[in-house]
Parts: structure tokens; sequence; C-alpha cells
């Protein structure tokens, strides 16, 4: 089974709020066996508009993926991170 993989852009507003979404995703993201691979850190533009933080999630699979965003503990911060930064998420099926 191939694992999925968040792939999140975000450009926080209110970085003291966005310390409460890390907090309360983090129930999720050990229930649903997430890893991070990378987590913001320094990027290069190579082409196309950017966001200032760039975050990849490996899950054991793209169901695990999707299940662990549509679980009400992710949507309890899905709804902080709402309030206080902009960003796309997808999740992806690794080869």
């Amino acid at each position: 089974m191939a694992k999925g993989y968040w792939i999140a852009r975000v450009d926080i507003r209110d970085p003291e709020r966005y310390k409460d979404y890390v907090a309360a995703a983090k129930p999720a993201f050990e229930k649903y066996g997430a890893k991070f691979l990378a987590r913001g850190g320094a990027f290069h533009r190579l082409e196309g508009a950017v966001r200032a933080r760039n975050v990849v999630i490996e899950f054991a699979s793209m169901q695990a993926a999707i299940d662990c965003y549509n679980s009400p503990e992710y949507q309890i911060a899905a709804a902080i991170r709402q309030e206080v930064a902009d960003a796309e998420m997808v999740v992806v099926e690794g080869v």
C-alpha cells in the first residue's frame, strides 16, 4: 500500500495563535501516525508563488492522511489555523 502525504503551504498571520493550532493538531497527528518530513525551514523558490512555511507529513496510507484531516481532533485544530493563517493543503499518494 502506498503512503499518503500532506503537502501544506502556509502564511501565518498570527504567530502566537498559530502555536494554539500546533498544540491542538498534535493529538490527531499522534493518532494517525503522522511523520513530519519537512516543517517550515529554509526553502528556495524555483517557480510560481510561494508561502513562508512549507510542510510535508507522511502517513502510512493515503486513506490515513485523509482520515487524519477529517478527524474530529484535527478539525478543531483546522478551525484555529483557518483563523490565523492562509494555506493550501493537498494529500498526495506516494510511489
